[in-house]
């Protein structure tokens, strides 16, 4: 739903958890901070400078995983 947002002219069913944002998507730094800022607007989240890394921002998994760590209230360490 999330990188759909971003990359409309890929198929969400042809999307994975393991796609690279970067490589397989070209995302720049402009794009990272869209996909946080609509990660916390949808979401109704804060992610933190701490949590805002290259470790959580690697995949569509690794961003997934962020997001549900901060809804479910957890702390999220940077692997």
């Amino acid at each position: 739903m999330l990188v759909s947002e971003l990359f409309v002219e890929v198929p969400q069913d042809r999307m994975t958890s393991e796609d690279q944002l970067r490589t397989d998507f070209g995302l720049d730094s402009l794009g990272f901070l869209e996909l946080r800022v609509i990660c916390e607007n949808t979401f109704g989240i804060t992610i933190t400078d701490t949590d805002f890394t290259p470790e959580n921002f690697t995949s569509i998994g690794t961003v997934a995983d962020l997001v549900r760590r901060l809804t479910e209230g957890s702390p999220v360490a940077a692997e």
